[in-house]
């Protein structure tokens, strides 16, 4: 029997964003080319983390409509089966086992837990023949994209992070945990502020007194550039879910390069963002109105 090598999946990912970034097409800064949610499992559950700006890369590459993805198992499950001669992409999570240290000099044994990354072959329903009409969904009329969702100007009014107004720039300033903007009617839609809003209030989660992020002493002189991404990546998830445009304001762009520099030197640093940004969208989240749950511990803990 002939072994395949383990494919370096990290790699996969960061060379296929890098690909994307490079285009003028990260696949967080337009997911709207093929679908306009989040990629979901076969049962409608939203991937969440790197999965989803891979997958939405994935589609966008492909040309795939179809938000659903599945292993070939579940197609299968579903009475459908995979077109002959296509191939599947990844979804990773992350497993952990105890592994147990012996002082050789000592003899005193310690115990660890590692983390380590896992993955499963998925195929989008596209490339799947068979499955319930569902699965096939209309592509999104792109007339409607970007319509302001009901209730996203009260989920952001509810956000306890102070929002000035003036100037013509947009950032985020942590000595005084502030958010300021131009004036709502300085952009060219209101959605396009509700979408620049939104990339704001994903780095106020960094705060101390929030999510306390911190990548100085992995990133250096690059950890602001990074948070750039992390932010990002944020905003292009709550556009998603909120039905905005996913747009980079010109105070953001300029980073671009920077990140592409980032990216090309540590493989896993675009999922470590995207694990970064999953967390700084359930902080934010648990403050809508038409949500209201309550942030789970673990959220607390950097990822």
């Amino acid at each position: 029997m002939t072994r395949h090598p383990k494919p370096d999946v990290a790699q996969v990912i960061t060379d296929l964003i890098l690909e994307k970034i490079a285009a003028g097409t990260a696949p967080w800064l337009k997911p709207w080319t093929s679908t306009s949610t989040r990629p979901l499992r076969h049962n409608g559950v939203p991937y969440s983390g790197i999965n989803t700006f891979f997958l939405w890369a994935v589609a966008e590459s492909r040309g795939y409509a179809s938000p659903y993805w599945m292993t070939f198992r579940q197609a299968l499950e579903h009475g459908a089966h995979v077109r002959k001669g296509e191939s599947g992409s990844f979804s990773v999570f992350y497993s952990s086992a105890r592994k147990t240290d012996t002082d050789h000099q000592t003899g005193e044994t310690t115990e660890k837990t590692i983390r380590f990354m896992k993955w499963n072959h998925v195929f989008n329903a596209s490339q799947i023949e068979g499955l319930p009409a569902h699965y096939y969904p209309e592509p999104p009329d792109p007339k409607a994209i970007g319509e302001l969702s009901a209730g996203v100007q009260a989920f952001l009014d509810a956000i306890p992070v102070r929002v000035v107004h003036g100037g013509d720039s947009a950032h985020y300033t942590p000595s005084t945990d502030t958010v300021t903007l131009p004036s709502p009617n300085a952009f060219h839609s209101i959605e396009a502020y509700f979408s620049t809003r939104c990339h704001e209030l994903g780095h106020a989660t960094g705060s101390a007194k929030r999510l306390n992020r911190q990548f100085g002493k992995r990133f250096g002189d690059d950890a602001y550039a990074f948070e750039e991404i992390v932010a990002s990546l944020c905003q292009a998830t709550l556009c998603a879910e909120y039905g905005l445009p996913n747009e980079l304001h010109d105070s953001h762009a300029s980073y671009i390069h920077h990140w592409m520099k980032i990216l090309r030197g540590d493989k896993t640093a675009i999922l470590h963002a995207a694990a970064k940004a999953e967390q700084a969208v359930k902080w934010l989240r648990q403050f809508d109105p038409a949500l209201g749950s309550p942030l789970p511990d673990e959220l607390k803990e950097a990822a």
